[in-house]
């Protein structure tokens, strides 16, 4: 063993410049693969962490206002109840600090018990007088910290003790309250004994979490606008914001981890190659195969220990501040120190991958005949090349060299190709992303604006220019009757809901009686529905409707937990509140002009929103991970077309050398490294292109989102960039591999190696 690890250590040593270029290799995919995991933990629990860090309740109670202590007469009598808490929750207060100011906070009077949120900065409230606590949320946008005065309505000047988390929604501007947190007993000493209008609750087993909800529901009577919301409710609430964003971001990197060991293993496969002659000379002279194996083995884990770490390292600096800045806009928690063991994880496994791919062609090269193992290098097995000096003679020449060896030349286009199709991927995650916040008509939406009016106005909206249609769209959060911890929305319209909404059905047929229901796939993988069964819906009034399943859909809205339903059933049960009316505009049609009517009405048009929250500060966050991640996948491009490159130049320097000797100066070299790379590079873009419409997008659009059809696919614009992003590659390593060639006189290239 130690014969062989001094003959790996001496081979590294014997060529620094090989060496380098190949620890560069493993530290690029290092780095992607530090990108890809970083990106994928991350990710991958965010609500769980902030849940418990913040001690985030069971349930979430918010109704009309209480007297606190018939309430917690009914409260404290649920059974499975561990414990609780209230709070007066007060919206539409405005709040100015730092020349910002909003008119839709939500101030959160603490009257007691747990605090249901946890401190990321400063200190909790003591109870004394002119004491807040701000939301993270808050603190970020308008760079608020702890010490300084944030003016509170009523209450005036106010000095910030501490920044906390509460994941019950997404956080401030994503969201449009933001929340601050005061002590009850200062206000109670002032204003006097405030109501409750907010309950926390937690259990003591969450598997009979059902039995409270059922009871605490039939404690309800006399309480106005009871709503329930559940971990899983908030889940869903916090996912709808980006949870498209997340999971399409999480299988890209499973993905990118995939393209980093293929490239691990085309560079373990190439080393190999131009080491051939060796290998032949070891077998010639009795050296045993396994031994050969083991020396190659050896030599890559040395080689790769080190670029694994950093790259790795790198991958992980590059993506975690972004991605932990995408986290704080959804209320939840990176990693932290948890991602370490992940880390070093992939460091090791990526060692590995460079010894496995380094014994493997190395055991097979051995198991060859000597004198054949020894015959490699040659352009051809029947006659060498002749470079032509006329008719882009250098350039064919270039075509030729690189071509010679089929499995190298194999291996780089299938390394560039996977990393282009990767990029592709990537750009068009971006543009699906720009698409869904601006274009409903992609979630199966039909209309294009809502406008506040009574549906009394529809007949009046509908005789506007350009108007095809509009009716009133209800829609109302309720819970699964069965299982009042799983949320849902219902959604009705008079008529047919089609003609405003139609996401492509999955299985069954459109609804059309009063008592059926089209359910989203969300809905029906979590509580296991079909068409022939039966959804039974809790209201929030405390009734319950019962519909047959007749269809399901593939719609995107609310994470696929909604159902389509009769209006005329809502309005029975007392729900639906004041609807919106939804305008189908014809094709064509002035948007600008039906606004300007519909302001005349008196009320002012919104675009109907896509899945993606339109706040152009997460857009920017989600466009700095992207850019982050293409940095990254670039990088991989370019080194393996220089690596291959490299090793065509080293192979090739004689006949490099004798065209310089006859008169070539650094415009045919370069054409000849051009048509070297451009041999990879065409069939690379061919296959990135097929790969990516044909098999990545479609895996990446079935990871991120099973419950709707999404148009996950790299456009003509998106394939124009990829593929120019590889000519500028290709560029730039046949630009380098000339100058490098250049600097090396012409005998050194002629000497015999």
């Amino acid at each position: 063993m130690r014969a062989v690890a001094g003959l790996a250590l001496r081979r590294l040593r014997a060529a620094p410049g090989r060496t380098a270029l190949a620890a560069f290799g493993v530290l690029c995919a290092g780095a992607m693969a530090g990108t890809a995991i970083a990106v994928a933990v991350s990710l991958s629990g965010g609500f769980d962490r902030a849940a418990q860090q913040a001690d985030l309740p069971d349930v979430l109670a918010r109704f009309g206002e209480r007297d606190r202590a018939s309430l917690d007469e009914r409260i404290r009598a649920l059974p499975n109840l561990r414990s609780r808490s209230y709070r007066y929750e007060i919206t539409g207060v405005p709040l100015a600090a730092r020349g910002r100011s909003t008119g839709s906070a939500a101030l959160e009077i603490v009257l007691g018990g747990r605090r249901g949120y946890g401190l990321v900065a400063g200190r909790d409230l003591s109870g004394r007088d002119g004491e807040v606590v701000i939301e993270r949320g808050l603190a970020d946008a308008w760079g608020v910290r702890v010490g300084d005065r944030l003016r509170v309505g009523r209450l005036g000047a106010q000095r910030v003790v501490g920044v906390a988390l509460e994941p019950d929604n997404v956080a401030f501007p994503l969201a449009r309250a933001a929340h601050v947190y005061v002590s009850g007993a200062p206000l109670e000493r002032r204003f006097g004994r405030a109501p409750a209008n907010v309950v926390l609750m937690w259990v003591s087993d969450r598997r009979r979490l059902d039995e409270t909800l059922v009871q605490a529901r039939a404690a309800s009577y006399g309480l106005t606008d009871l709503r329930l919301v559940t971990r899983a409710g908030v889940r869903v609430i916090v996912g709808q914001a980006a949870g498209i964003v997340v999971a399409l971001l999480g299988a890209f990197a499973l993905v990118t981890l995939v393209a980093a060991g293929l490239m691990l293993g085309a560079t373990a496969a190439a080393d190999v190659q131009r080491r051939l002659p060796a290998i032949g000379v070891q077998r010639a002279v009795g050296v045993s195969r396994a031994r050969v194996t083991a020396a190659h083995a050896l030599e890559g884990a040395l080689l790769a220990v080190i670029p694994a770490a950093v790259g790795v390292a790198l991958g992980a600096a590059i993506a975690v501040p972004r991605a932990d800045r995408l986290l704080r806009t959804l209320n939840e928690v990176g990693a932290g120190s948890a991602l370490i063991g992940w880390l070093a994880v992939g460091a090791v496994a990526l060692v590995a991958v460079v010894a496995a791919a380094s014994a493997g062609p190395a055991w097979r090269a051995a198991g060859r005949p000597p004198a054949e193992v020894l015959r490699g290098g040659d352009l051809s097995k029947r006659r060498p090349p002749r470079a032509r000096v006329v008719g882009g003679g250098f350039l064919v020449l270039g075509v030729r060299l690189g071509a010679a060896r089929r499995a190298r030349l194999g291996a780089t286009v299938g390394v560039l190709a996977t990393a282009a199709a990767v990029g592709l991927l990537l750009l068009s995650v971006a543009a699906l992303l720009q698409r869904l916040s601006e274009d409903p008509a992609l979630l199966g939406r039909r209309y294009q604006l809502t406008v506040a009016l009574p549906p009394s106005a529809a007949a009046e909206v509908r005789r506007i220019p350009g108007v095809a249609a509009t009716a009133p769209r209800r829609v109302v959060d309720a819970s699964d009757a069965f299982s009042l911890g799983q949320p849902l929305r219902l959604i009705a319209y008079p008529g047919d809901h089609t003609v405003f909404e139609a996401p492509p059905l999955a299985a069954g047929r459109r609804r059309a009686g009063p008592r059926e229901v089209e359910v989203g796939q969300g809905l029906a993988d979590v509580l296991g529905l079909e068409p022939g069964g039966s959804l039974a819906a809790a209201l929030p009034s405390g009734r319950e409707l019962r519909y047959r399943v007749v269809g399901v859909v593939r719609a995107l809205d609310n994470d696929g937990r909604i159902a389509y339903v009769d209006e005329r059933g809502l309005v029975a049960a007392g729900v639906g509140g004041t609807p919106n009316l939804a305008v189908r505009l014809e094709p064509g049609a002035d948007r600008a002009a039906v606004g300007r009517a519909l302001r005349e009405l008196g009320a002012a048009a919104r675009p109907a929103g896509g899945a993606s929250t339109s706040s152009q500060g997460f857009l920017r966050v989600l466009v700095a991970l992207l850019r982050a991640v293409a940095a990254v996948t670039a990088a991989l491009c370019l080194y393996a077309l220089a690596q291959a490159l490299a090793l065509t130049a080293r192979e090739r320097r004689a006949t490099v050398a004798v065209l310089r000797c006859i008169g070539a100066g650094t415009g045919p070299v370069l054409r000849v490294f051009a048509g070297a790379a451009l041999v990879a590079l065409v069939p690379a873009g061919i296959v990135a292109v097929v790969l990516e419409r044909a098999v990545l997008a479609p895996v990446v659009a079935h990871l991120a989102a099973g419950y709707a059809d999404l148009p996950l696919g790299a456009g003509a614009s998106q394939t124009a960039i990829a593929l120019a992003a590889l000519v500028a590659v290709g560029a730039l390593a046949a630009g380098g591999m000339t100058a490098r060639t250049l600097r090396e006189p012409v005998v050194a290239g002629l000497r015999e190696e």
